[in-house]
């Protein structure tokens, strides 16, 4: 019986609600009235999210569901739907799972025969997308990129070879050093950063990615706060694709490294970075060797 039953006649369920990633306003009034029907809100961090159930004048049950916690709270959470309650889940800001927790609990509810609903609103990929000026058609996104350096630069190669436009999110204690590794690796690519959307200091960078490390640099302020980092989608040149060849930045991280380090080793290094087959490489590298 229970895949007959309709929205309006089976009571527990879970409402996965946007909110807004800045500016209150953006808060939509279907988002509101069901957080304010919700028996029981679940959140990331239930303090920032008190202020804005505060600001709409809501006293709800507020229940934190986190990375460290999610996994060990979802089987109670489960019960209490399939007790007739309706549950509310909401991020610290934009739309929950993505680089939210959640997965687990949306999972879950569905695997228990249980209902789950989008109230669709504010996400901070959407909303770069919006104004990036690049091309949305097709686009990536991967998330925050990896803390640790080398790792980082690895990512950053293999997503500079995407045929989409790729967005990512940054924190303000890595930006600047992703902004110089997106640099050396494709110092033309186009790139757009957003900083602090919504909020009184937003600012947006538009421009080839060798050009942002400085734009950062140029104003202390610009290293705080919330990031999100679009590139522009891989084109194959013409030459590169009739001759097998290496494309502008792939040739410029080859001719750094081959002015620091022997041929071999430049080679095998610009292959792990861009992930161009090794024997493309060296052929190339011969050449500028010359």
């Amino acid at each position: 019986m229970k895949e007959h039953q309709t929205l309006s006649t089976r009571t527990g369920k879970l409402w996965v609600v946007a909110t807004p990633i800045g500016n209150l306003e953006d808060l939509g009034a279907r988002a509101g009235r069901v957080l304010a029907e919700a028996d029981l809100i679940a959140a990331e961090d239930t303090r920032h999210s008190g202020r804005l159930l505060a600001h709409l004048g809501l006293h709800k049950p507020l229940i934190s569901l986190h990375e460290h916690n999610e996994e060990a709270r979802v089987p109670r959470l489960v019960e209490r739907m399939l007790d007739g309650q309706a549950l509310a889940l909401i991020s610290d800001a934009g739309t929950p799972l993505l680089s939210d927790p959640g997965f687990r609990l949306v999972r879950a509810t569905r695997e228990a025969g249980l209902l789950v609903f989008p109230v669709p609103g504010p996400s901070a990929v959407l909303a770069a997308l919006s104004v990036a000026g690049l091309p949305s058609d097709r686009f990536c996104f991967e998330g925050f990129l990896p803390a640790s350096p080398g790792a980082r630069r690895q990512r950053l190669a293999e997503l500079l070879k995407m045929p989409a436009t790729v967005v990512c999110f940054e924190s303000s204690h890595r930006i600047a050093s992703s902004a110089t590794d997106l640099a050396a690796l494709a110092p033309e690519r186009e790139a757009f950063l957003a900083r602090e959307m919504t909020k009184q200091f937003e600012e947006h960078f538009f421009g080839p990615a060798g050009m942002l490390p400085d734009w950062l640099a140029a104003d202390p302020n610009r290293l705080r706060g919330e990031f999100v980092l679009l590139i522009a989608p891989y084109r194959e040149s013409p030459g590169e694709a009739a001759e097998g060849g290496l494309n502008p930045d792939e040739e410029r991280v080859l001719a750094t490294l081959l002015a620091e380090l022997p041929l071999k080793q430049a080679v095998r290094l610009t292959s792990q970075l861009t992930g161009v087959a090794r024997n493309r490489v060296y052929a190339r590298a011969l050449t500028l060797a010359g």
